[in-house]
């Protein structure tokens, strides 16, 4: 038999509404009594049903954005640093606060998702963080709380149901690709990521092999790099494997990191970029414009992607979708700037 909020508060010796306002973190009752309350509720397996319960209650106003780990990581966080700037753009316009958080608790390991739910925190979710352990999954669907997955699609579980909005990296990847060719690249070397499982990054490399396929070059395996997604490891990579220099003319670097790694290698050399070498790169960070020469590269229409996410996480919570899902891919599009331009066949 469950036990009910009435069990707690008789064995609490206090009243329901005293043990529902510990539940859901009141201000209104003193620490001593909801830690009290809390460890009965705890004891008697009932923490998620109260906090559900809750949940469906009170309204906080407050959006919890769950970022990846790789956050902190310099190259990615530039890129998820104006995410972020779009997602406080467009919740402030709905006098909406966010709780930013990663997956875990560093300390005690325990899951900054269920915690937010749990504890009745939020309002909804912008999940941006898309690999979820079973136990999230489940805390999210008993809740009900309103979630989107920006930036990627929900991995390891079925999307049935799922609200998602994320950029279409194949065609990413073959805009890039195609660029180069048109301006008569043939030999085109291409670095991704060097993280397995990768599926932002492995769509890029697909994106790649779908426009050399298209344009009938064939595929060379061994001009395809995998490095960790930083200027040092494009810096690196270049300087470990000169004697491609002989065979390539153009580069496409799946990161704008590590494209301005290659091309800072490719200066030092004496290489003349975009004359002897063509690069792109991939997110349109604002360091691609400040570089000489000015980095051609794939925007993501991350302001877009904000905007359609918060939108529809909004009229979740106010329940007030007409749709019975959104699932939708966005195309991102290409920048030419001054680091690629036609082949020149030396003679």
């Amino acid at each position: 038999m469950k036990i009910t909020i009435k069990d707690i508060a008789k064995i609490a010796g206090v009243n329901p509404s005293t043990v529902s306002r510990s539940l859901n973190d009141s201000d209104l009752v003193s620490i001593k009594t909801k830690e009290r309350i809390k460890k009965i509720a705890k004891e008697k397996g009932f923490e998620f049903n109260a906090n559900a319960r809750g949940l469906s209650t009170k309204k906080t106003d407050t959006i919890g954005v769950i970022f990846p780990e790789e956050y902190e990581e310099f190259s990615a966080g530039l890129y998820l640093g104006y995410l972020m700037n779009s997602i406080r753009r467009v919740l402030e316009k709905e006098s909406l606060d966010n709780i930013v958080d990663f997956p875990r608790n560093r300390i005690t390991g325990k899951s900054n998702v269920e915690q937010l739910i749990i504890k009745g925190k939020v309002d909804g979710l912008l999940l941006i963080n898309s690999e979820l352990t079973e136990s999230e999954v489940d805390v999210i669907r008993k809740s009900k709380i309103p979630h989107v997955f920006l930036h990627s699609k929900p991995k390891n579980f079925s999307i049935l149901g799922m609200d998602f909005i994320y950029t279409d990296h194949v065609i990413g990847g073959y805009l890039a690709t195609e660029h180069l060719i048109e301006l008569g690249h043939r030999n085109i070397m291409t670095i991704t990521t060097n993280e397995e499982g990768n599926e932002e990054f492995g769509e890029r490399t697909a994106g790649y092999r779908d426009a050399l396929r298209k344009h009938n070059i064939i595929i060379d395996e061994g001009l395809i790099f995998k490095v960790e997604t930083n200027f040092r490891a494009g810096y690196n990579l270049i300087e470990e494997n000169l004697e491609l220099l002989e065979h390539i003319t153009a580069i496409f670097a799946q990161s704008d990191m590590v494209a301005l790694g290659v091309i800072e290698k490719l200066k030092e050399l004496g290489k003349k970029i975009p004359e002897d070498i063509s690069v792109v790169g991939y997110d349109d960070i604002k360091f691609g414009e400040y570089f000489s020469p000015k980095l051609t590269t794939i925007h993501q229409p991350r302001q877009k992607l904000a905007k359609i996410a918060c939108e529809r996480l909004v009229k979740l919570i106010n329940k007030n979708n007409k749709e019975e899902v959104l699932q939708k891919i966005l195309k991102p599009k290409l920048i030419v700037r001054e680091s690629t331009g036609k082949r020149i066949i030396k003679i």
